[in-house]
């Protein structure tokens, strides 16, 4: 039986219990997490939070929604065992009717076919084994690149959350983020999470490039990289990049760049071995 709840009804412990045991785990489902990013979130949970199913909401002109909320790139169901596809439909077809646009990122075990589907791709790579192997795996130019001397840098690996975000401030408009955005990522940050890592990259004592990165029971989440023309130019995201790779080869942990859309970044995360994932967006209005 699918339950819909809202949020000051939800067993928080069994939910969370459920998103950190699922065997699609992502860190974008804990309640801690979306009561962050969102403006405020609803649930569906199946028999005793088995599976569940968070719905971020808003209204606009008083008519309530689903939407896609940033720094959140595949929720849709989460499940203690292998999702089939009459579940997931079952739960898409829960969602009360009182939402008249449901517009949701579902994660890459969310397999069902639907009209409403339109198909993403994310790239993630697997960190189970030395990095002289991951390397190997790298095209030439990556390769190349990784030959480079950066003595001159230096990762700040408990970085400034305060000058993290002013950083991001100063550089947003370059990458053209709403406000609500920038306050999102702001109040995720300051939770002061184990979960999230600022690292500032600084050369002569000035912030060139910064990224908040998260990591769960699985995945090393890659969220939102920032630097400025000069660090790009001095390869400082390869650098960033490799220091991750370096820190956490041998393990059982796969690192989620979390995109992208954008054939040059794609591109970019293909250099280092990464693999092609698969994902969803479900967009579907209820007018009637």
């Amino acid at each position: 039986m699918i339950k819909y709840l809202t949020r000051n009804q939800l067993d928080v412990e069994k939910y969370n219990h459920c998103i950190s045991k699922a065997f699609n785990s992502r860190i974008y489902g804990y309640s801690w997490y979306l009561d962050a990013v969102c403006d405020a979130w609803d649930i569906l949970v199946k028999n005793d939070y088995q599976t569940v199913m968070p719905l971020p909401k808003r209204k606009k002109y008083g008519v309530p929604y689903i939407y896609q909320v940033p720094w959140a790139q595949q929720l849709g169901l989460f499940s203690l065992a292998e999702i089939e596809e009459s579940t997931i439909t079952a739960f898409i077809h829960a969602i009360p009717k009182k939402f008249k646009l449901i517009d949701i990122f579902l994660n890459s075990k969310n397999n069902f076919s639907s009209k409403h589907l339109k198909l993403r791709t994310n790239y993630i790579l697997a960190l189970d084994t030395d990095f002289k192997t991951l390397k190997n795996n790298f095209n030439s130019n990556r390769k190349r690149v990784c030959k480079i001397n950066f003595d001159g840098f230096r990762i700040d690996k408990k970085g400034n959350t305060k000058a993290f975000l002013a950083f991001y401030k100063n550089q947003e408009s370059n990458y053209k983020t709403h406000k609500d955005t920038f306050e999102k990522l702001q109040k995720l940050v300051l939770l002061n999470s184990s979960a999230i890592h600022i690292w500032n990259v600084y050369r002569d004592n000035r912030i060139i490039a910064s990224l908040c990165w998260l990591k769960d029971l699985n995945r090393i989440t890659y969220l939102a990289p920032i630097a400025i023309a000069e660090a790009k130019k001095e390869n400082i995201p390869t650098f960033i990049i490799n220091e991750i790779i370096k820190e956490h080869e041998n393990s059982n942990y796969i690192l989620d760049f979390e995109g992208s859309m954008i054939k040059g970044v794609a591109q970019f995360y293909k250099s280092f071995g990464a693999k092609k994932e698969i994902y969803s967006q479900y967009k579907k209005y209820n007018l009637f």
